[in-house]
């Protein structure tokens, strides 16, 4: 007998709506009850039901069934049969139980069916929500479900007002708006601003170069004019005859003619766009205030790779791109344009994963960074081997360390399988390889003119005319606006004073004097970087530090291409760059301390003479960099040169007189005997020397020998000069055809 028929009672089931437990008596029903409930037989094995197998309105977590039905056991049930409270229309056997959430429903169920009781907009028309009578139909238990959630969300709204004042969910930002932000954050970010700043900065502290950019060139009209030619002509020739890059139309007919001074190779891309003087001179103005802006961004990303901080980065890079001591070389674009070498140590250093703060971080290591340092480096060599040399001779002198650190690393101390990586490892390798390729390729064409022209070949005598003393470390040039004039005295002791003056700025001296006691380097670092500022003043110096017998000249015997470096005051370049390390880490050490005394206050904000204070350093590095570098207008081509052929000579000749000449003939690019640059070639000077008493039979059968076609004497030059006189002269039986195009004599032999 069960115990319903015996009267007696069992534990208590949850009701099927609220999940309430119920009395045993209330669980007592007809078998016939229309509702679905469930027989005698089905109750008493509901009654054995093991506590794994929750019945209706439970969570159903663990159920050995995978077809419960509303307070059903759903062990006994036929799959068609309807549980308690359920249509009569077929139902799935795995729907859960009316009025529960199962967790744990089997994984053949469909995820998105609801729990029973909700309203549901997924569920099929003709399925009905459980809960309701069978005979209502789906339509109306679906209105009724959908009803029921409506009014149980009205009374949540009713029981909790606050509601409304929660903040509205924030939209879907469109492509467009998604676009300005990423402009936004790439606009503000540390290395835009410092681009930006840099490129503003350059056009201040240039001016007015930019003020008549084709008319005008900064210094004087030689060198510049000589290197306005140069970037044209390296242009010209790759688009035209890349053959003919190293035999240029000037020095006619010397051939590696282009290697007679430093070509800066590196600007030819520029070299490309534009025809004529004018063009000509607006790209070297424009490249002479981009190499200022390159340098300061360049020095400042390595001050920061470094681990210094933004405004002692900033020092670091206005004072090496604006030290006073370079406003002597204005009218030498290849000496200016040094930025390649402070950016490419910061790329391989970023590379590397090192810094001076931090040490060798192999996580920090990225070998896209190694290769574009190898890059840039190359490219600074292509500028010319003046500054390039001694910037290819530290580069090896870092790999030298390097390959020894590895060394040790891998089999001495502390044995590393791999401590540098072997990607980075081939990257370096392949890196050093392009720029000492690119370094042999461009140093053939020097080799040959070496052996061409024995003159070309510098003395240490040569280098002792350009050796400065130990005074002109404290003395500016006359282009400072703030020393030149207080140091004119000091200046005209000095024998070439536009080599010798290297002061690189008394504000500079004092802010890396204080970095040696105060900074965020520590101290065997500090001691290394003045030991390189003393290194490289030594050099510079030549041989006026005891005869440079221990210092420059064993340099200059021993070291290949060393012998073809005359002005070793240049090299005060390094120590302007360590120098600016110094007092970057001193103005980075007393920022942090001015944030730190900051973050003491209440409420934690500097006062405004904190915030000036940490600007102060920057400040005065800037002011002692300002110029007045005269800015002469250029030489206006004649009309003959650009309807003239050559092979042509214009008269008068001499360095300072042909180097606007081959800015001239920038138009249609005709071979000319005329040339300026670091030595005179033994046919030009006797071209120069013959043709004198120009026009006669004598100097005639010369240039014809030569293959000179032309002559041109340019009327405006002549005062003070053989031709003044003998301009005018007839040349009747010379076997030559004299006219005047403007101010030009023509002489067709």
């Amino acid at each position: 007998m069960t115990p319903e028929t015996s009267g007696g009672s069992r534990p208590s089931r949850p009701d099927v709506a609220t999940g309430a437990p119920r009395s045993g008596s209330d669980t007592r029903m007809p078998a016939t009850d229309p509702a679905g409930a469930t027989t005698s037989a089905s109750r008493a094995a509901d009654a054995d039901r093991t506590t794994d197998e929750p019945g209706a309105g439970t969570a159903g977590a663990g159920k050995a069934t995978d077809d419960p039905g509303t307070g059903t056991a759903g062990v006994d049930r036929p799959a068609d049969k309807p549980a308690a409270g359920e249509t009569g229309t077929s139902e799935p056997t795995d729907k859960p139980a009316a009025g529960t959430a199962s967790t744990n429903r089997p994984a053949d169920e469909p995820t998105d069916r609801p729990a029973a009781g909700t309203a549901s907009t997924d569920r099929p028309a003709d399925e009905p929500a459980a809960g309701t009578a069978g005979s209502d139909g789906p339509a109306r238990g679906g209105a009724v479900a959908t009803a029921a959630g409506k009014d149980a969300a009205t009374s949540t709204e009713e029981r909790d007002p606050f509601t409304s004042f929660a903040p509205a969910p924030e939209p879907v930002p469109t492509r467009a708006r998604r676009a300005t932000r990423t402009a936004g954050r790439v606009l503000v970010h540390e290395w835009t601003l410092a681009v930006l700043g840099s490129l503003v900065l350059a056009v201040l502290m240039t001016w007015p170069t930019l003020r008549y950019p084709r008319y005008t060139l900064p210094q004087d009209t030689w060198d510049p004019s000589l290197q306005s030619w140069q970037m044209a002509w390296s242009g010209h020739a790759l688009l035209t005859d890349p053959g003919r890059l190293w035999h240029s139309n000037a020095f006619f007919p010397e051939r590696w003619s282009f290697a007679f001074s430093d070509t800066l190779l590196g600007y030819a891309p520029a070299g490309m766009i534009g025809v004529g003087p004018e063009a000509a001179v607006l790209r070297y103005n424009l490249m002479f205030v981009l190499a200022h802006a390159l340098a300061t961004f360049g020095a400042y990303a390595l001050a920061r790779q470094l681990g210094a901080g933004r405004i002692g980065s900033a020092v670091a890079g206005v004072s090496y791109a604006y030290a006073p001591w370079l406003l002597a070389q204005a009218g030498h674009l290849h000496v200016v344009s040094n930025g390649g070498i402070p950016l490419a140590l910061a790329m391989l250093a970023r590379g590397h994963g090192w810094s001076l703060r931090h040490g060798y971080r192999p996580e920090k290591r990225r070998v896209g960074w190694v290769y574009a340092g190898w890059l840039v480096a190359a490219w600074q060599l292509s500028l010319g081997f003046g500054i390039g040399l001694p910037f290819a001779y530290v580069l090896g002198g870092i790999v030298l360390v390097s390959a020894v650190t590895w060394f040790l690393r891998r089999w001495v101390v502390r044995p590393v399988k791999r401590p540098f990586g072997n990607r980075l490892l081939t990257a370096d390798v392949v890196g050093g390889l392009v720029f000492a390729g690119v370094g042999v390729l461009l140093a053939i064409p020097y080799f040959q003119v070496a052996d061409l022209h024995p003159q070309a070949e510098r003395s240490i005598g040569d280098v002792a005319l350009f050796s400065p003393p130990a005074t002109g470390f404290l003395t500016a040039p006359g282009e400072s606006r703030i020393w030149g004039g207080l140091h004119e005295g000091a200046r005209a002791t000095l024998p070439w004073h536009p080599e010798m003056t290297l002061l690189p700025g008394y504000v500079l001296y004092a802010l890396a004097l204080g970095g040696l006691f105060f900074s965020v380097w520590r101290v065997r670092h500090r001691v290394l970087l003045f030991a390189g500022v003393l290194v490289s003043m030594v050099l510079a110096m030549g041989t006026e530090f005891f005869g440079g017998r221990f210092t420059y000249v064993p340099l200059f015997e021993h070291l290949p291409g060393w012998n073809g470096l005359r002005t070793p005051g240049r090299l005060m370049l390094w120590a302007t760059l360590l120098l600016g390390l110094l007092a970057a880490g001193a103005v980075s050490a007393f920022a942090a301390r001015v944030r730190e005394i900051s973050a003491e206050r209440i409420p934690s904000w500097p006062s405004p003479w904190l915030r000036i204070a940490t600007l102060l350093p920057l400040l005065l590095v800037t002011v002692e960099g300002l110029n007045r570098t005269p800015h002469p207008v250029v030489p206006v081509q004649p009309a003959a040169m650009r309807v003239v052929d050559g092979p042509l000579l214009v008269l008068p000749s001499s360095q300072n007189h042909d180097q606007p000449v081959m800015l001239w003939s920038t138009t249609h690019f005709q071979d000319i005997v005329n040339g300026g640059s670091g030595f005179t070639p033994a046919l030009l000077d006797e071209v120069r020397r013959l043709t004198i008493s120009f026009p006669d039979q004598t100097s005639v059968d010369y240039l014809r020998t030569l293959g000179v076609r032309n002559v041109l004497i340019v009327r405006d030059q002549v005062a003070g000069t053989p031709w003044e006189v003998s301009i005018d002269a007839p040349v009747d039986g010379l076997g030559i055809t004299r006219d005047e195009i403007g101010d030009v004599v023509v002489y067709r032999l």
